[in-house]
Parts: C-alpha cells; structure tokens; sequence
C-alpha cells in the first residue's frame, strides 16, 4: 500500500474529524426523521403514508447538508423506513397501493437510516399506539428490548468480543420471559458498507456461525435487538410482501427480460449500494423485473418477516461511535413509560452491565446533571439505573 493509499484508509474511519462530523450530521437527521415518524402513528393512519414521509424528509434534509463542497458527495437514505406492527418483525414498507392501516393498541417498530457521504446510520424504536402507560406483556418485550440494548452499549467496547454480547442479550431477554429473535445480525458499518464483516448473533445456533471478533477503538456498529413473546423462530408467509433489496454488487448476469434489464438499469443509477423501496421504482414493471433479479442473485431481498399471531415484537436498534473516549450512541429515540410485569432487580449479572459506564475517560468529579426532557445523550453517558427495568423515561 502506498502513502497516498495508507492515508485514504486512515481518514475513512473515526480518528478523522471530518468523519465523526459526517456521523453525528447524519444521525441528527434520522433522529428528528424518526420523532417524524413517531408523531405520525395515529390510528388509522395508512403504513405506507408514514414510510413516505420518513423517506422523504430523510431526502430533504440530507439534500441541504454539504451543498457547496467542490466533490459532489453522496447522501441520503441508507435504509427505507419500515413500520412492522404487532407480530411482524421487520421490512414491512409496502408499495404506495397498499391500504394497511394502524390501530388504537398496535405495537409498532420504526426501523429508517440516513447516510451522509455514505457514512451510515440507523435506528429502530418500538411504540404502543395508546394514552398512558404501557403495561403487560408488550411492555415486557419492549423493556426486554431495550435493556439488552442498554447492556450492548455497554458491552460493545474495544477489548470486548462479539460472542459476549450475544450471550448478555440472550440472559436480559430472558429475565423478562421474552427470546431474542434469531438471524438478526449486528454489524459493523463502513463507509457505504451496511453490513461489515465483524458481525454480533443474536442468538447461537448451529445453523448460523460468525467469526469470534473483537471490538477495536474507532469502529461503528449498528446494534441490532429484536425481541419476542413467541418462539423467536420468524417465518416468511408472503414473497409478496418483500419490497426492500440491496444490490449485490459482486454478482452478474445478462438478465433475459426487457422489463428486469429496465429496472436493473434503474436500480444502478439510482441505488448502486444502498437497500432501497420498490416503491422508488416504476411500479408496473418493478414487480415483474424484481422477480428475474433476485432469482440470479442480482438482488438481496429483506423479507418482511412474522411471529405467530398473537405474539408481540420490539425493535430497539441504534448506531454507536467507538470513540477514543468511550462509546457514543448517537441515534435513539426516548420510550414511552413502561410497567413490566418482570423485574431485573434480583440479577446481579445484569445489574453489573447496567453499572458500567460508556465513557473511558471523565472530566471533572460529582454527579452529572439529569437531562431534560429530550437530552438523552448525557444520560446514555452514565451508569444505568437498573431499577428502572432499563426503561429511560420520556
């Protein structure tokens, strides 16, 4: 590798100011994009209308950022907003002529990201569509949810390895009579690359193995927790259902359709890396030319895919800077008030996680101020307050 080689390397990652600048613009956006979305489930408000607007004002405010910078950068959407209700447990983000609505009492995950210059970030949050507390078993999996990912943050630190995060999640969940969801994978992130090598399980089984990895200073993960009341064993109903691909940028094929070449054609131009909606296509022959692409592996599809009936899904997913400092989580939203019917007062294991702290270095001495309504960064700072059920409060 050269010098000139060498340097580009080094300034792609977070020891370059420029860099971190590009995260922390980014993460601002999807924040607000996803107090958008949170805003807008109401019931009987239309599933695809939100996913529109978490879309566009995701385009809309990435469009004004580095306007007059000599290199044209990219920008825009890493991940189209997806609203999973209930027993769904990702991808829902149907196609403009889908007539799905929400319900008073629906349990709903958000799941969006944002890039900037192709540095990437995503959240997913989980809500109840109701007035006051949340209680029962939906705020058990949603606390379970979230407090497994409160003992991530806490656990994705340089010197730390994967499998000790898949372990602690599966225990949390556990504690709260909830499972892990299997085959959700944490990654990695690098500059236009969603899904890096070092990968988190979710759950250890023997069908899905990654390489043990260890956490290094100056890396970015996307965090990934989904929880359940049911098995935690999903299944793909409905083929149908799928709207969200991802260009496998290694794979070719001469494509036998005129339809499919128009749409792969349309595909290179508008989204050469990042997953992207059918929605952003032309519909008519999106459908057809979708098929042929993803039969020879032009396409990933991300599968919307379904618990049992009656069983009850979160999603908390946040994007964290390994910061010479500590961890910085830069993208969450707050939770509702939750009243689990468990407990993890009488865990010292998890206890122990929820104690430690994200930052390596402290200024000063005492006690930090608690942050207002809406300051969550300050808090995630500190150690957490177990008896709380890991629930932050809004």
């Amino acid at each position: 590798m050269s010098d000139d080689e060498a340097k580009e390397e080094k300034e792609l990652d977070l020891s370059s100011p420029d860099v971190v600048t590009k995260y922390k613009t980014a993460s601002e956006i999807l924040n607000k994009a996803l107090q958008l979305a949170v805003s807008e489930c109401k019931p009987k408000a239309k599933v695809v209308d939100i996913c529109e607007k978490g879309d566009s004002f995701i385009r809309e405010q990435t469009g004004n950022t580095y306007k007059n910078v000599k290199k044209k950068i990219e920008r825009g959407v890493a991940f189209p907003t997806c609203l999973s209700v209930n027993n769904i447990v990702c991808h829902f983000s149907p196609l403009a002529s889908d007539e799905t609505v929400l319900e008073e009492n629906d349990i709903v995950k958000i799941d969006m990201g944002c890039h900037i210059d192709g540095f990437i970030t995503v959240v997913a949050h989980t809500l109840v569509i109701q007035e006051g507390p949340i209680t029962g078993r939906a705020a058990d999996v949603i606390a379970a949810a979230n407090t497994a990912a409160e003992v991530a943050l806490r656990l994705v630190r340089p010197g730390k390895k994967n499998k000790d995060v898949t372990e602690a999640i599966q225990k949390v969940a556990a504690a709260y009579d909830c499972k892990i969801v299997e085959g959700v994978l944490s990654h990695q992130m690098k500059q236009f690359v969603i899904d890096g090598n070092k990968v988190v399980l979710s759950v250890t089984n023997p069908d899905t193995r990654v390489d043990e990895a260890e956490f290094e200073e100056n890396e970015v993960y996307a965090i990934d927790i989904v929880t359940s009341t049911g098995e935690g064993k999903p299944k793909l109903l409905d083929e149908k259902q799928t709207t969200i691909y991802k260009r496998a940028v290694d794979k070719n094929y001469h494509l036998k359709m005129k339809a499919s070449r128009f749409i792969f054609s349309e595909i290179n131009q508008k989204f050469p890396i990042m997953p992207f909606t059918a929605r952003a296509l032309e519909e008519k022959r999106a459908r057809l030319g979708l098929v042929e692409c993803v039969n020879h592996d032009l396409l990933q599809p991300y599968p919307v895919l379904h618990e049992k009936a009656g069983d009850l899904v979160a999603h908390i997913k946040f994007t964290v800077l390994l910061m010479p400092n500590g961890s910085d989580r830069i993208t969450s939203h707050p939770l509702q008030d939750l009243r689990p019917t468990k407990t993890i007062d009488d865990d010292p294991e998890i206890k122990a996680w929820l104690a430690l702290g994200t930052k390596t270095k402290k200024k000063g001495g005492g006690k930090k101020k608690k942050g207002k309504k809406g300051e969550t960064a300050e808090a995630e700072t500190e150690p957490m307050d177990a008896s709380t059920n890991g629930t932050p409060q809004e």
